[in-house]
């Protein structure tokens, strides 16, 4: 094992090490987020009133992580039951699903503070403040239950249905009530009752731990008759517990597999890049390109012999190979017919063609006189013909 391999292991291992302790050693800090999960133990979290619900609702409560849709997609008879929704979003077809139930014979209860399906616009019922008070509470209409109010001291949220028709019957308030909001309203919809609470913090652990604040629970409960109750829990909200980035992570399946997968896919990286490094590949010199120094040599040649004539007709010779090759015109007569193709081929300017031909001409008649200047000057038109 060489000394990359081991310097990579043990960063490795102080990293794993300083997350473990700053895990362990994190200070507990509390979850004042309203999220209405019953795995939650955080103050408005769900965990005691699920772990009493079974009891409040008699031992009949059932648990259903379905939607209403999918549940009640079979279609087929079912006894009239009560319904629970407690911060749900309800889809229209679902709603569709528990209004067929309603009207059969069931009691719907939904609980919830923004969240409420298409009745609340169709009875001209508005959900909105109608206390801004920090302090709330919540009191029952019926006389009979004046003494089991709730004072609601952390963020209450203040809401409420307004504009209530003579249709409604209205079972709880606040405190500043005048006529023109409540809490806990019921009306009826064919057979069954359709109950919406707005203020779902009643039900929340930091409420329920006093035993004071429980019986106005129990008595929003007690308005549902003795019989089994549906309480629908699938949602798609995630929980806000994770108070650290790695616990979030590990709480959740999919992130956990992918902090997995990341982990081990280090390790292999680690381990194929050191052992990649332990062999030493030489370095080998590229073989040198001589062709330069080749024509480099030939080029000082010609011009220590001063044979300008032999060069220009090299030159000419290329020149014509390239126009075979590349335009694709016969060369064997230079002529005007010749120069007016070639003039058509590159739209370069006639009179600098027939100057080329000239020249070409001149550079393939072996008794022909050439000087420097010649060679240079055809170099020059022939480069800018084909370039």
């Amino acid at each position: 094992m060489n000394k990359t391999f081991k310097l990579y292991g043990i960063i490795f291992i102080i990293v794993m090490v300083v997350l473990v302790l700053l895990e362990m050693s994190k200070a507990e800090v509390i979850d004042w987020r309203k999220n209405y999960q019953t795995k939650e133990k955080s103050p408005f979290g769900l965990y005691i009133f699920d772990q009493e619900a079974p009891k409040l609702l008699n031992n009949k409560l059932k648990k259903v992580a379905l939607s209403p849709y999918d549940y009640y997609q079979d279609n087929k008879k079912y006894e009239p039951h009560n319904i629970l929704l407690i911060e749900q979003d309800i889809d229209a077809e679902s709603w569709k699903k528990i209004k067929n139930m309603v009207n059969l014979g069931s009691d719907v209860l939904v609980i919830s503070d923004n969240s409420f399906p298409d009745p609340i616009e169709s009875m001209d019922l508005h959900l909105s403040r109608v206390n801004f008070e920090d302090i709330n509470t919540l009191k029952f209409t019926d006389k009979n239950l004046k003494n089991d109010s709730l004072i609601l001291d952390k963020f209450p949220t203040r809401q409420g249905f307004t504009y209530v028709s003579e249709d409604v019957e209205i079972l709880s308030t606040t405190d500043t009530f005048d006529e023109i909001g409540a809490n806990f309203i019921k009306f009826k919809s064919g057979k069954g009752h359709i109950y919406f609470h707005s203020e779902p913090l009643f039900l929340t652990n930091y409420y329920l731990l006093s035993s004071k604040n429980s019986k106005y629970l129990e008595n929003v409960f007690s308005y549902l008759p003795d019989r089994k109750t549906m309480w629908f829990t699938a949602d798609s909200r995630e929980s806000g517990s994770a108070s650290s980035p790695l616990s979030f992570i590990l709480a959740n399946a999919p992130l956990r597999y992918a902090w997995y997968l990341l982990l081990i896919g280090l390790l292999i990286f680690i381990f194929f890049q050191a052992k990649r490094k332990q062999r030493i590949i030489p370095i080998l010199k590229p073989l040198e390109n001589k062709s330069v120094e080749f024509v480099k040599s030939i080029g000082n040649l010609y011009l220590q012999e001063g044979d300008f004539h032999d060069m220009m007709a090299k030159k000419a010779q290329y020149f014509l190979h390239k126009v075979r090759l590349d335009l694709f015109l016969d060369t064997k007569i230079l002529d005007d017919k010749f120069a007016k193709k070639l003039q058509l081929k590159t739209g370069k300017n006639l009179v600098k063609i027939e100057e080329a031909i000239v020249l070409i001409n001149k550079a393939q008649d072996p008794y022909a006189q050439v000087q420097k200047e010649d060679l240079i000057k055809m170099n020059n038109i022939l480069d800018d013909i084909l370039g």
